[in-house]
């Protein structure tokens, strides 16, 4: 007796080989998506930066954005952070995307919707009275604000979820002091021996340069942490490492909060990181690489050599392995040759099956995709599909 197919199950049957998302009931798929949705993105040159220039080309059915939304439509990740997505207002940013993007079919892919979204306010571009990278000129942006930025809200973030998100619980440490973390890395100056930092700019710097979430997902009736960040690039510095510093240590945010060091606390005052026991993911462009030219094994090792950290499997693609001859380059995320995204789920409570980085090969159809800086971005999608024990 011959199977009947309705065209909707051919459709989901026929799905990109990428995409066997969370259609099992028990299987969760979180990604992490450097998105370069920020205004620098839509200029022609530094002096042309609009802040409204991701509101601007969102109104435009922008084609790069349209190509973002395709990859999202076929990767289907449950639980998605947005890395570089510009903080404006949600009717004008994230809402307008989900709505005008994602919930319109790309490319005959089936739209999704994500009922839950969060956006928060970032350090980037949050201007200081300082000069902060000791060019001679306090411009309060750029270099000189609490994170590099041209105005207030570049380079934010963004996260998306299919399930409920805990408003009321969401924890924020946008505001906590880089004095505030105990044996922080002050960067020296080369020529005169002593701080980088005079000791009122060390006061009130912030060690976020973008901002640091915990996110309370619920699944199925239990918790997970989606634990969001984006910290500095280590590099646009000089000999001092100022960035490189400042990188190593919100990666080490990331480490001590979900260990609860007590030193912690977060933008309502609430002392202490994560408790025992709890159901984590990690996610975001942690601008940090474990091998190769750009390799900081010693900020990546206290995640991916963290015993509260399942790190076993390495999220890979075909079209970086074939791209590049590096014995590594298919765990690469980046254009650039690195592995800089990360997706890392807690040992407890989480079970881990699968997972991927959205490389195509050149070969692909798909390959349009990414196959130049203006395609989408300059990072991969990357996930992995889990399950809640």
């Amino acid at each position: 007796m011959k199977k009947q197919f309705s065209i909707a199950t051919l459709a989901c049957l026929l799905i990109s080989g990428f995409s066997n998302s969370a259609l099992a009931a028990s299987s969760l798929r979180v990604a992490t998506f450097n998105v370069s949705m920020d205004a620098t993105n839509y200029a022609e040159n530094d002096k042309d930066v609009d802040p409204n220039g991701l509101v601007n080309a969102l109104q435009t059915n922008h084609p790069q954005i349209k190509n973002i939304a395709e990859i999202i439509q076929r990767i289907r990740p449950d639980i998605l952070l947005l890395n570089e997505f510009d903080y404006v207002s949600k009717a004008q940013g994230i809402d307008y995307f989900k709505t005008h993007y994602l919930a319109k079919s790309q490319n005959k892919q089936p739209a999704i919707d994500y009922p839950y979204s969060y956006v928060g306010p970032v350090n980037t571009g949050l201007k200081t009275p300082f000069d902060l990278d000791n060019d001679g000129q306090a411009t309060g942006i750029k270099g000189d604000a609490f994170g590099f930025g041209f105005f207030e809200g570049h380079y934010g973030m963004a996260v998306l979820s299919r399930y409920p998100i805990d408003f009321d619980k969401i924890r924020t440490l946008q505001t906590f002091k880089y004095k505030d973390m105990p044996n922080a890395k002050m960067p020296i100056d080369p020529t005169t021996g002593e701080n980088w930092y005079n000791n009122e700019e060390w006061q009130a710097l912030r060690l976020s340069s973008k901002s640091f979430w915990d996110i309370p997902v619920t699944v199925k009736g239990k918790t997970l942490h989606v634990i969001a960040s984006h910290p500095t690039p280590p590099v646009f510095d000089g000999a001092e490492d100022r960035n490189g510093l400042r990188n190593h240590d919100e990666v080490r945010l990331i480490k001590d909060y979900i260990a609860s060091a007590d030193y912690l606390y977060d933008d309502h005052g609430v002392k202490g990181g994560l408790a025992e026991k709890s159901r984590f993911v990690i996610v975001g462009d942690l601008n940090a690489a474990p091998e190769g030219d750009k390799k900081r094994p010693d900020t990546t090792d206290q995640l991916l050599k963290n015993s509260l950290i399942n790190s076993q499997l390495t999220p890979t693609s075909k079209g970086a392995k074939t791209t590049y001859s590096e014995k590594y380059a298919a765990a690469y995320t980046a254009y650039w040759q690195a592995r800089a995204d990360y997706v890392l789920p807690s040992t407890y409570g989480i079970e881990v099956h699968d997972g991927g980085v959205f490389w195509p090969t050149k070969s692909s159809e798909l390959y349009r995709l990414i196959k130049d800086r203006n395609a989408s971005s300059d990072h991969r999608m990357v996930w992995l599909d889990i399950s809640i024990k």
